[in-house]
């Protein structure tokens, strides 16, 4: 299995690095993501990305949509979305600058076109310090959010007060009154997360999301957490 490393950079996070390989069970090339010794992403299952966006846009009403996306990655998330004729505006929040330079040099081939599109603007800054200092310039219809692995699985502890019931809180205040927050997780549904969400919004639940996995030759699932119309 030959691997080509496409990019690669220390960042505040560890060593990140962009690479290709061909697979050869699918025979496609497939572009990952590793942080230090942790695979964050890739490009062989993009539906739990894809999923977040449709769902998400899905509970919201009305046109002219005003989107902000936590976590760029490999931006299967936020392509989807765009695939939304209403979406207008997209703002995405990523934390580091190398990765906002590989959709700038169009690296990802999916996702290529995605930096030159004009409804869109990538941001380098801490999603969760955004939040928390309640740093948003305006109210969005909906919040897409995929940077952790799940709510209790995290990349960094301190993104650990947004998945409390305060936390999700400041998400609703960044949302319009009939706004959708969506949340990816790799994990199984927790009941304890949308039992916080509640706390906050006035209907959260969570959805499994399955998809064929070629290297099982069974199915994989991610969830979704969705939760709309803020408690104010």
């Amino acid at each position: 299995m030959k691997i080509q490393e496409l990019d690669w950079g220390d960042t505040p996070w560890g060593a990140i690095s962009l690479r290709r390989r061909w697979d050869r069970i699918t025979e496609r090339d497939v572009h990952e993501v590793k942080l230090g010794d942790d695979f964050l992403m890739s490009s062989q299952f993009t539906t739990g990305e894809r999923e977040l966006a449709r769902i998400g846009l899905a509970a919201v009403a009305g046109t002219s949509l005003t989107v902000l996306v936590g976590g760029l990655g490999l931006g299967y998330t936020a392509v989807a979305a765009l695939d939304d004729d209403r979406v207008t505006e997209l703002t995405v929040i990523e934390a580091l600058q190398i990765v906002i330079s590989w959709h700038d040099r169009d690296l990802i081939p999916d996702t290529q076109g995605l930096s030159s599109d004009p409804r869109v603007r990538l941001v380098c800054d801490d999603f969760f310090d955004v939040v928390r200092a309640g740093r948003a310039d305006r109210t969005y219809d909906a919040v897409l959010l995929d940077i952790d692995h799940a709510p209790d699985w995290l990349l960094r502890d301190d993104h650990g007060d947004l998945y409390t019931a305060p936390g999700f809180a400041r998400v609703a205040a960044m949302l319009a009154d009939d706004g959708a927050f969506a949340l990816w997780s790799d994990e199984p549904p927790e009941p304890e997360v949308v039992r916080r969400m509640a706390e906050a919004f006035e209907q959260a639940d969570a959805q499994v999301v399955s998809f064929p996995n070629p290297l099982t030759g069974g199915e994989s699932a991610n969830t979704v957490y969705l939760a709309v119309r803020p408690r104010r």
